[in-house]
């Protein structure tokens, strides 16, 4: 089936229009015209080769809203019409341990992830949502509350269980302070929903000018962390710390704030390693370092509904998709409040124009 797409040729090369071809729908698969895809800082690490492995050429994108325009004989959760949503993940070995627990994103022989992974049904390699419609088996297609709007919820595919999972998994709620480490993509997300859930949140940031953006967020404090003395006050006092940042820095400052068996869990994932922090900063009060890679497909769903529920989107900025490619190097930049949405209805007028 042929689909059309925005693709990295090289680690080097600017996303251009590609066409290539999608499976036609077997019986349990769910085929989606595409209407929004966000835009994630995973994408670039990927398409640039960052974190090696690449395979070209790339279509990036797993933030996917759609409309579904048919369904396999077999599929009854979704019927033509609906508005769906696709993940991080389309499929996994379905049988271990951890895919039983409903957390495919940790299966024990590799998720497939919905661009650059092996594709098992075609023997080739998963391409992403910078596209026009993908098809995907019903397990991995997620419900889209219908009154949330879909260009700004298609962020919570990645940005949204990224940080819910381990809000969810660490028991964040009242009576709990809260830190959220950076005001990006994941930041924004996480100060949204650690608020929903009803803790006092404190927003960490190194740009001062990002406090009345963290307030209206739902942020209660926010805390300049270059500042020593403003640390010094919350040493100790943290349940815990959702740490969003993507580059290398020192852990330890943060680390410092958690309580007794307070924990930090990472979700920013660098190029580079961080430091390692001090072992006395862990054993001394027993805290704990962390980490969280999305959700499972189930969990995915319950951060819909919540978010559906609270009235909880991405703030996002709209694109063209042939503005891609700038939008890359501003999101680089952190130049975007807090995520990058691809219109894709752009990207059908640019084909209809061939």
């Amino acid at each position: 089936m042929k689909s059309f797409g925005y693709a990295a040729k090289s680690a080097a090369s600017p996303l251009n229009l590609f066409q290539f071809e999608r499976r036609e729908p077997g019986p349990r698969d769910v085929q989606i015209d595409i209407l929004y895809c966000g835009v994630c800082h995973s994408d670039v690490h990927t398409a640039r080769d960052e974190w090696g492995g690449a395979v070209y050429p790339v279509v990036t994108g797993h933030e996917i809203v759609g409309r579904v325009t048919r369904v396999g004989a077999e599929v009854t959760r979704f019927k033509e019409g609906d508005l769906a949503g696709v993940g991080c993940m389309v499929d996994s070995c379905r049988h271990c341990i951890n895919c039983d627990d409903g957390l495919e994103q940790y299966c024990d022989h590799g998720f497939t992830g919905t661009y650059n992974s092996p594709d098992k049904r075609s023997g080739g390699v998963t391409y992403g949502g910078y596209s026009t419609s993908i098809v995907v088996d019903d397990h991995f297609v997620l419900r889209m509350p219908e009154k949330l709007d879909p260009a700004a919820a298609a962020p919570l595919l990645c940005a949204g269980i990224t940080t819910y999972s381990p809000l969810r998994e660490w028991g964040v709620g009242k009576g709990h302070k809260v830190g959220v480490v950076g005001l990006g993509g994941l930041g924004h997300m996480g100060v949204k929903l650690a608020h929903a859930m009803g803790a006092h949140v404190v927003l960490f940031t190194t740009s001062p000018g990002k406090t009345q953006d963290a307030l209206r967020l739902g942020a209660d404090e926010v805390v300049v962390s270059r500042d020593e003395d403003a640390m010094a006050a919350h040493a100790g006092t943290f349940h815990f710390i959702l740490n969003t940042v993507a580059a290398p820095h020192n852990l330890d400052p943060f680390l410092s704030l958690l309580r007794r068996d307070g924990t930090m869990t990472l979700v920013g994932a660098p190029a580079e390693p961080h430091p390692s922090p001090t072992v006395f900063n862990l054993i001394f009060k027993r805290r704990r370092l962390a980490g969280s890679l999305i959700g499972g497909i189930a969990e995915t769903q319950e951060m819909l509904d919540f978010c559906a529920e609270h009235g909880i989107v991405s703030d996002i900025e709209l694109i063209p998709i042939h503005q891609i490619n700038e939008a890359w190097d501003r999101m680089v930049k952190s130049d975007v409040k807090y995520r990058f949405v691809i219109d894709m209805a752009s990207l059908k007028d640019e084909v209809k124009s061939l």
